[in-house]
């Protein structure tokens, strides 16, 4: 049972630092680089991008993120490993937080922006980018803060469970 605690939360590391490092990408390359760009280009690209990522790669690693997280916290719980239950906690609560914030505010902006209809065809596009980029960056980085710091639990937890083995 020892192995399968240490195997779910390696996983549960690995699958929480692919999630953080693509919120993480989002917070220092994609939205910069698309800060001095044209309105109907950062909606057609956003919209797109929105499209792309719904794939089995991203939701794999997306809903294992926080179905390994809890596993590996449940799986620790009955066998009293106090050295990684306050970190493992940390990291589920923190992964639960910002599955919020994806939930309650980016998940919205991207059905808002498909709403809008193709670019090209947008009569405003100005509006429907403000509308989307400002409150669409400030959640992102609050996602991104977040599943960092599961992250980062998860592997003091992790380094935490080597030691007592």
């Amino acid at each position: 049972m020892e192995t399968v605690r240490f195997v779910s939360l390696i996983a549960a590391t690995v699958t929480m630092g692919l999630v953080s490092g693509l919120f993480y990408g989002f917070t220092v390359a994609v939205m910069p680089g698309l800060r001095g760009a044209g309105d109907r280009t950062v909606v057609e690209v956003m919209q797109r991008i929105n499209v792309a990522i719904l794939n089995g790669w991203f939701l794999a690693g997306y809903v294992g993120s926080l179905l390994l997280t809890g596993l590996a916290l449940a799986l620790h719980v009955p066998a009293g490993g106090r050295s990684v239950l306050a970190p493992l906690i940390g990291a589920f609560a923190a992964c639960v937080l910002a599955m919020a914030v994806t939930g309650r505010v980016n998940i919205p902006l991207n059905n808002a922006l498909a709403a809008a209809g193709p670019a090209d065809r947008i009569a405003d596009p100005a509006a429907v980018r403000r509308a989307f980029e400002r409150p669409w960056v400030r959640a992102n980085l609050w996602r991104t803060l977040l599943s960092t710091a599961s992250t980062v639990l998860l592997a003091w937890a992790l380094v935490r469970s080597g030691q007592s083995r």
